[in-house]
């Protein structure tokens, strides 16, 4: 059974930073890429930001691009979103699941919230 445990959500004020985590179970993690989504309310889910499972090699989405850095561990089941300088369109609630530019598990995991705001 697939379970994708996000973690690390939280309050910010503009410019801040925070880390997500991820812990994944019940799939082969280090033989998947993996990517981090978000949902503001209102809007529909979007890819953040992804990592090949291969080389490591990163995507993200324009917005992004230059303040969050995706990581993963494959030792530990684990992926990673550092985001730093926040801003308040930043603002939704995070998620992570399998694959390159589309989610790979139909079920999502609980997601974190974050939330920039002065």
């Amino acid at each position: 059974q697939v379970q994708l445990v996000e973690s690390g959500g939280g309050l910010v004020k503009p410019g801040g930073s925070l880390r997500l985590s991820c812990a994944a179970s019940g799939f082969p993690f280090s033989s998947y890429a993996m990517s981090w989504y978000r949902q503001a309310p209102g809007k529909e889910r979007e890819l953040v930001a992804a990592i090949s499972y291969i080389t490591g090699r990163t995507n993200y989405v324009d917005s992004v691009k230059g303040r969050f850095t995706t990581s993963r561990d494959n030792a530990r089941k684990t992926v990673y979103l550092q985001m730093n300088s926040l801003k308040p369109e930043d603002t939704a609630v995070y998620y992570c699941n399998a694959g390159w530019d589309s989610p790979t598990f139909r079920d999502w995991g609980q997601g974190t919230q974050v939330t920039v705001s002065s």
